[in-house]
């Protein structure tokens, strides 16, 4: 019974009110880079468009099919990634990926909403789904700017 009692407050009321609202949803017309994200484990997927101007994330969009840990990671993503920069994006993947496998502190602002993940860290089949948007934001941040330098 322990088990289902953690599993109801992993999924908090603040979790699920984040995954019922991500912003940014949808598709950009002609972005400078999409990636496609999807965790092996659960089937997840995050599929990410950005536009960049002068080194920094100018629009987004994006398409999540994930659970509402997944979704709920997404939401705060969106909430903070326009006017990022690739650097900033990293940090925040690294700082959650810290976070959920290593004990680590929550990412640090404007990022700093993903710490209602910390209840996650002790359900590592669901860590690979909380970090899809970040890595593919990064990684569509990494193809614009690979992009624009050619």
């Amino acid at each position: 019974m322990s088990g289902e009692t953690d599993l109801i407050k992993l999924y908090s009321g603040r979790i699920l009110a984040l995954a019922a609202d991500i912003p940014h949803l949808g598709r950009l017309d002609h972005p400078d880079a999409t990636v496609k994200k999807r965790s092996p484990l659960c089937g997840s997927t995050v599929t990410v468009d950005v536009k960049v101007a002068d080194g920094r994330i100018s629009d987004f969009a994006q398409d999540v099919k994930a659970c509402a840990l997944g979704q709920a990671s997404a939401a705060v993503v969106g909430n903070a990634v326009i006017g990022r920069t690739r650097a900033e994006i990293e940090a925040a993947r690294d700082q959650l990926k810290a976070m959920l496998k290593e004990g680590g502190d929550a990412p640090a602002a404007p990022f700093d909403g993903l710490e209602v993940l910390m209840p996650a860290r002790d359900y590592k089949n669901r860590h690979a789904s909380i970090l899809l948007a970040l890595e593919a934001t990064a990684e569509a941040m990494e193809q614009a700017e690979k992009a624009d330098c050619a």
